[in-house]
């Protein structure tokens, strides 16, 4: 599964949040895509107070700053066990 980062532009945390990603990419081997929500009205209905939002396939797991020991743990455990 890859890791979505659902973000908007000029947003102070999702920059935040993507610098605390880029530190952990290459220990962790972590590759994301980002997708700006303001492009998609659902997503905006969905995401729009709680962004930036990390997910690992439809698994949300944090959101406003990476919570590294919820990704390190989402990682580890595979999902059929969670």
């Amino acid at each position: 599964m890859r890791l979505t980062l659902y973000y908007r532009e000029n947003c102070h945390l999702c920059e935040s949040f993507r610098l605390a990603l880029q530190r952990l990419r290459g220990e962790l081997g972590l590759e994301w895509d980002e997708i700006d929500i303001d492009r998609d009205t659902d997503l905006v209905f969905r995401y729009d107070s709680l962004v930036p939002v990390l997910c690992l396939g439809e698994r949300e797991l944090c959101h406003y700053f990476l919570d590294e020991s919820a990704l390190r743990e989402a990682l580890e455990t595979p999902r059929s066990s969670a």
